[in-house]
């Protein structure tokens, strides 16, 4: 029960830290002004009214208990009733009571001005809505009827009017106050969050100052120390593995030159290859030690950019049918290297690629399907491992490192997006889909 209680709240709730703090201070505002106002008509306003209301019905009721004895003037009568009571009477001989109803089940008077009538009068009609500031009452008499004419301000209270206005008007100021300092508690925490998703995704945060509450500005000043730390390791990284490329080159170089005077031709093949593989290994190396780059996020046309990519292959068997213009903001340069290293191995074991675009209001879907060999599904996972190489199927490279779909996954990653593989329904090969947020 308290389970599915709680479940039913947390779908209710509001999920924003601002909302909720904002409920959480006009919620007990809201309450006890309620309290208040209902406090009040109850005791007050209501009793208040109930009690004109039996006074001017028992004047009333004594001004035709003076009607109905003949020592009294009637006209005399009724003039000094206007005069002292401010209520215009007239009799209307031979004449019916309306058959109307004009009663308001939720007014108050109405309900209250009923009650009391009809404990002291068998038949009646009063009409409170259709003069503004007189209630119109006819209570029946002999052949006819009484009219009389009374100002409302004798069976309600005008000061609710002024109460509501001065219960109501502070309440909603002092939410307007809780809203803009609420405001201003809750932007250091924005501000930190979109810190930390620019710096998941690999862009640079550039100059970050912890600010708002305490226990907000030392969860700022934390995040800063974990950057620099994740910063300095990555460029210590780089640094490791661009020096020792760098330095291999200087060998690799001197080997060329040795092998450009060995006269047997075959021999000279053979090591000819190896030191071009070995080149092609450092270029995988520097490759993957600057996947994380230091490029500014711009926006472009990713579908502009894929059919750029496929267009410089010069290949008719790539097949992609550009759409419409679609804007996407992150680094232009990262997103062509994840596509290149995607279609080169592809190209490598597949004859026919069809590579499509999608989109709807949230995400884009880029999928690169071919007709190859295929990945057994229990090795989709591994591949993007750095150096993981598959020893048959679309692995069965020896000049290869096992860096490419590693670098593709960092790329898509670090724009907040996902990469997959699943196998393609259309060419029976692999299908790899690119999801990326708009």
């Amino acid at each position: 029960m308290f389970y599915g209680l709680s479940k039913f709240l947390k779908k209710i709730l509001p999920k924003q830290l601002f909302y909720r703090a904002l409920l959480i201070v006009a919620a007990p505002i809201l309450i006890l002004q309620v309290t208040i106002s209902i406090v009040f008509f109850d005791s007050l306003w209501i009793k208040t009214n109930k009690g004109m209301t039996r006074a001017l019905v028992g004047e009333i009721k004594f001004f035709i208990d003076a009607y109905d004895k003949e020592q009294y003037d009637k006209e005399s009568l009724s003039n000094l009733f206007l005069e002292t009571h401010e209520i215009k009477v007239e009799y209307f001989p031979f004449s019916v009571l309306p058959k109307e109803d004009l009663e308001r089940w939720f007014s108050p008077m109405d309900r209250t001005l009923r009650r009391e009538l009809k404990e002291n009068f068998s038949n009646y009609w009063f009409d409170t809505t259709s003069l503004k500031d007189l209630i119109e009452l006819k209570i029946q008499y002999l052949n006819g009827y009484f009219q009389f004419i009374v100002p409302k301000e004798r069976v309600t209270n005008s000061s609710a009017r002024i109460f509501a206005l001065w219960i109501t008007l502070p309440a909603f100021l002092l939410i307007l106050i809780a809203l803009i300092f609420l405001k201003n508690q809750t932007r250091p925490i924005i501000n930190l969050a979109k810190a930390s998703e620019k710096f998941g995704r690999g862009e640079d945060v550039g100059e970050y100052r912890p600010s708002g509450a305490l226990e907000i500005r030392q969860a700022g000043y934390e995040f800063e120390k974990m950057r620099k730390r994740i910063n300095r390791h990555l460029n210590q990284r780089s640094e490791m593995l661009s020096g020792i490329s760098h330095d291999l080159r200087t060998p690799l170089t001197r080997i060329k030159l040795q092998i450009a005077f060995i006269k047997d031709k075959t021999i000279s093949s053979k090591l000819s290859g190896d030191v071009n593989e070995m080149e092609k290994m450092l270029n995988e190396y520097l490759q993957f030690s600057s996947n994380r780059s230091n490029e500014k996020s711009e926006e472009f046309d990713i579908s502009e950019l894929i059919y750029l990519t496929a267009k410089k292959y010069e290949n008719n068997k790539i097949i992609y049918n550009k759409g419409e213009a679609t804007i996407f903001s992150g680094r232009k340069n990262l997103i062509r290297r994840c596509l290149n290293n995607i279609i080169d191995n592809s190209i490598k074991y597949a004859n026919n690629i069809i590579i499509n675009m999608s989109k709807n209001i949230n995400n884009l879907t880029i999928s690169i399907e071919d007709d190859g060999p295929g990945i057994p599904i229990s090795e989709y996972d591994n591949v993007f491992k750095p150096f993981y190489k598959i020893d048959k199927s679309r692995g069965d490279s020896k000049s290869s490192v096992g860096l490419g779909m590693s670098i593709a996954s960092d790329i898509i990653q670090s724009h907040g997006g996902n990469i997959r593989l699943e196998k393609s329904k259309l060419l029976k090969g692999l299908k790899v889909k690119i999801f990326l947020p708009l």
